[in-house]
């Protein structure tokens, strides 16, 4: 269940569940499709946030290899939004997707 009861960002409103549930999937959507590839800071960010809007706070799976980088940067960037509510992480993920489209 998404709750926003502890959220650190005093001004979130989410949109209503299906609403931003809808928005959220369009944007994984077009997030696929970007003309572009984003920088790295970027990709990262997005991960992070589709991680954390589908599946909450990160697990403490760590990565496979010592030398997986990505994987590490990818856990580490999902670490940083623990706590953030669901509805929160699908929102931000939208407004960040509709960002890279502009």
């Amino acid at each position: 269940m998404l709750t926003s009861s502890s959220s650190t960002v005093s001004d979130f409103q989410p949109a209503p569940i299906n609403e931003l549930d809808s928005q959220f999937h369009q944007a994984a959507d077009e997030a696929r499709q970007l003309r572009q590839r984003p920088d790295n800071d970027t990709l990262l960010s997005l991960y992070a946030l589709y991680k954390q809007a589908l599946e909450g706070d990160v697990h403490d799976c760590q990565p496979t290899s010592f030398f997986d980088f990505i994987g590490t940067a990818k856990q580490e960037a999902w670490g940083r939004l623990k706590g953030m509510p669901q509805g929160e992480a699908m929102q931000r993920y939208v407004e960040l997707v509709r960002q890279l489209l502009v």
